[in-house]
């Protein structure tokens, strides 16, 4: 698998593997690895087609977050399913062969759960998490339970030229649930890894009955059980003309800008 490895280097602490397409799909999965399609600076760029497929995504984790080609919603994949929330906030299945340019999953392997009473706005979870997290570079959190106030995005579809990113979550939909019941899961990453990723919490949420979902803008958690896991390794998949870059070398504003939620300019 050498040819298929276009870039291998140290982060910090995160050993960060690039690979080609086949690459990626010859690379055993495992635990305690993250594995992540394009990168967030090429995703801000505009760069909305992928060459990996759900199918593909779905071999290396069971847990996850991203979007799907054409920037066409947001992505949850939760115990080995995929699904995307559309800009109305509806929830579909995805099929294998969907594309997505954007996305990170792991096989959540995680510690006993941890019992978190609220109310906790999301800034408190955040710090839950925080004392819960291993110490590793990457965190996947997982929190199931009952929630009030959330605010959720999503994004409709593009069609080429594609605009940047910041252009398309301007006209971004949101919308509140009053209370819900499910889960709200994804991803902790270093500062030092901007662009690659974006820093610090990344988190969807999907409910039990499948009704509702979406990018976590804000909310609070009533009662949950908190699980997460870690690891030191990122396998990523990049496609024709996307590269690595620097990670850490990047306009954090701009990803505050897209991201959404506390802080967000």
């Amino acid at each position: 698998m050498a040819r298929d490895i276009v870039d291998d280097r140290l982060i910090g602490a995160l050993h960060v593997r690039a690979l080609t397409h086949r690459g990626f799909a010859h690379d055993p999965a495992a635990e305690r690895i993250a594995f992540q399609v394009g990168t967030l600076d090429a995703l801000i760029d505009g760069r909305f087609d992928g060459d990996a497929t759900i199918g593909e995504l779905l071999a290396h984790g069971d847990l996850g977050l991203g979007t799907v080609q054409h920037l066409g919603g947001e992505l949850i994949v939760l115990d080995g399913a995929a699904f995307l929330v559309d800009a109305d906030g509806r929830v579909h299945a995805l099929a294998p062969d969907t594309r997505t340019p954007f996305a990170v999953v792991c096989r959540f392997d995680p510690t006993a759960p941890t019992e978190l009473d609220g109310p906790l706005p999301l800034a408190d979870v955040q710090r839950a998490l925080d004392t819960l997290a291993p110490d590793t570079s990457v965190v996947a959190v997982r929190v199931d339970g009952t929630f009030t106030h959330l605010r959720l995005r999503s994004v409709r579809a593009q069609q080429p030229p594609y605009p940047p990113l910041a252009e398309v979550t301007a006209h971004q939909t949101e919308w509140d649930l009053d209370r819900a019941t499910g889960t709200l899961l994804g991803f902790r990453f270093p500062d030092t890894v901007a662009g690659l990723e974006a820093p610090g919490y990344h988190l969807h949420f999907l409910a039990d009955d499948r009704a509702h979902g979406g990018h976590v803008l804000d909310g609070t958690l009533v009662h949950g059980r908190a699980t997460v896991d870690g690891g030191d390794d990122l396998h990523v998949e990049l496609p024709p003309g996307v590269g690595l870059g620097t990670p850490g070398v990047t306009d954090r504003a701009r990803i505050r800008l897209v991201e959404g939620g506390p802080g967000a300019e």
